[in-house]
């Protein structure tokens, strides 16, 4: 079991969601709950968590409309959903909506272990395979080879993680700016390119030749190089 997980429940029924947290607690990994999938965006670290457990009947924005939303920025997110609706048409929907894994309610605590597990070996490299640069996202550093620390702030770690999970390291200019929550920003654009730049002046300026950002005309950036999150 990879209990360095970063899981988020998102269930609005209080005394479920309070047990499924206590319980993934208990089994070692890194869990918050929260109320609705609005409260998401307050957090300043949602972009490292690396799983969610979704209910569908959500107050507000519904479960559907909150995996597509994240799925677009996150594409590599593990996304659970756990639901009363266990229709065929039901899990359609929300496999079309970015799920990875469906469970229809009651479910077992063993058996959403079980689901957390099989994806886990998606989302997590085994230890033995770590090799090269690693980011602590939880600690905002990036370890080189020869175990150097890396000191960045929360959006350099951030804009890291996301492409790192991203098919082929790509991700589209749009959802860098929701990511690193500069859509507030006068110049979105702007403020995304400061923070790249930046970002990859302190990589120069720390010898990581093997890690670069590339820019895509008109499109968005791409991550070159092997980059394992620990």
């Amino acid at each position: 079991m990879d209990s360095s997980l970063n899981i988020i429940v998102v269930e609005d029924n209080d005394d479920l969601r309070e047990a499924t947290v206590d319980a993934l607690a208990e089994e070692g990994y890194k869990v918050q709950g929260l109320d609705c999938a609005e409260s998401l965006s307050e957090l300043s670290s949602w972009q490292s968590i690396d799983l969610m457990v979704v209910d569908l009947n959500l107050p507000g924005e519904d479960g559907l409309s909150l995996a597509q939303r994240v799925r677009a920025v996150q594409p590599d997110i593990g996304i659970i959903m756990v639901t009363a609706r266990g229709l065929t048409i039901d899990k359609q929907r929300g496999y079309a909506s970015g799920a990875d894994i469906y469970l229809a309610k009651p479910v077992s605590l063993e058996e959403l272990i079980a689901a957390i597990q099989a994806l886990s070996r998606r989302l997590k490299p085994h230890a033995a395979q770590l090799t090269g640069f690693r980011l602590d996202p939880a600690r905002h550093k990036l370890f080189a080879p020869n175990q150097e620390a890396i000191a960045l702030t929360s959006k350099e770690s951030a804009l890291l993680v996301a492409l790192s999970r991203a098919p082929d390291g790509r991700l589209e200019t749009w959802q860098l700016i929701e990511i690193l929550g500069k859509d507030s920003a006068e110049n979105p654009k702007m403020a995304l390119e400061i923070t790249i730049t930046r970002l990859r002046t302190k990589l120069q300026k720390c010898g990581c030749a093997d890690i670069a950002i590339k820019a895509i005309r008109n499109w968005g950036y791409q991550l070159l190089g092997p980059l394992q999150l620990v």
